[in-house]
């Protein structure tokens, strides 16, 4: 699928934006850029894509100005020829969609893949960021022994396989993802028909395996946290989350001088879709503390 424009099988309800396109490097990359106010850069992870934060963006658009970007081959994007789908590659291209558009200020929202990716961004663009939200997340190599197998197992070609040709990511891991809410038939063939061929499913195929072979990307953007560790940062934590633990929290606490931490009592792993309301609670107390 080459997407050019913005397909009809998006519903304008459930996903109640304007799509907007920009070519970067070739890639013909959809995002959002919904009110006004502070930047909120929304960076989604492994199968999403910005309609994860459909629910968030709604309730803070008329607070904050709330971009939303897919990386190419993923949501309504369409990556360039030769594109592998690393997530150095997907940094590369926050990297210079934060320069395109010119944001600055920028809070980073970043989830899942989206934290590491993010991170990378903000360290490559020092200068445009002022702010971190990140939940459920994580940014230096992997030492977890069942999620190294994990990443082997489903990053094989026959784990690559199945990913291509069954949609496994979208069709297992969005319902276990969500804990508080169940998907509804109309929200989950959001994510499935954005990933709807096995061609088009190779960029969601590509995610597990570099868990462990994007080793030297993710000691690079570790090695960088202590130049950043003195941005505001508000941790959001689901603590049902089936891949990210207490271990992963009491880092990212440990690694920012400047933090707040939300617990979100029950959530799963996709946060902004599993509990939305009190995720942009938090976002907004946070930005706003005096509730002026």
């Amino acid at each position: 699928m080459t997407v050019a424009e913005r397909p009809t099988w998006v519903d304008d309800e459930l996903y109640p934006f304007e799509s907007r396109f920009v070519d970067i490097d070739g890639h013909r990359v959809h995002y959002v850029d919904e009110g006004t106010g502070t930047t909120l850069l929304f960076l989604h992870g492994n199968p999403t894509w910005s309609f994860d934060y459909s629910k968030v963006i709604e309730s803070l658009r008329t607070e904050f100005r709330c971009v939303a970007v897919d990386y190419p081959g993923f949501g309504l994007s369409a990556a360039a020829p030769g594109y592998r789908y690393l997530p150095a590659e997907h940094a590369e291209v926050i990297s210079r969609f934060v320069e395109a558009l010119g944001l600055t200020e920028v809070t980073l929202v970043g989830h899942d893949w989206g934290g590491p990716i993010g991170l990378a961004a903000v360290q490559r663009r020092p200068e445009a960021f002022d702010r971190l939200v990140l939940t459920n997340t994580w940014a230096w190599p992997v030492t977890d022994p069942l999620v190294q197998i994990m990443s082997y197992v489903m990053g094989s070609p026959i784990g690559r396989l199945l990913i291509r040709q069954l949609n496994l990511f979208v069709n297992v891991m969005i319902p276990v993802g969500h804990r508080l809410t169940k998907p509804t038939k109309k929200q989950m063939a959001h994510y499935q028909k954005a990933l709807d061929s096995p061609g088009r499913r190779e960029a969601s195929a590509i995610f597990p395996r570099e868990i462990t072979s994007s080793r030297a990307f993710l000691a690079d953007i570790e090695a960088g946290l202590s130049n950043i560790a003195a941005l505001p940062a508000l941790i959001i934590w689901g603590d049902g989350d089936f891949a990210f633990g207490d271990k992963e929290l009491r880092r990212w606490q440990e690694s920012f001088t400047d933090h707040e931490t939300v617990i979100v009592d029950g959530a799963g792993h996709f946060v902004p879709s599993d509990a939305p309301e009190q995720f942009a609670a938090a976002i907004r107390r946070w930005h706003n503390p005096s509730g002026a």
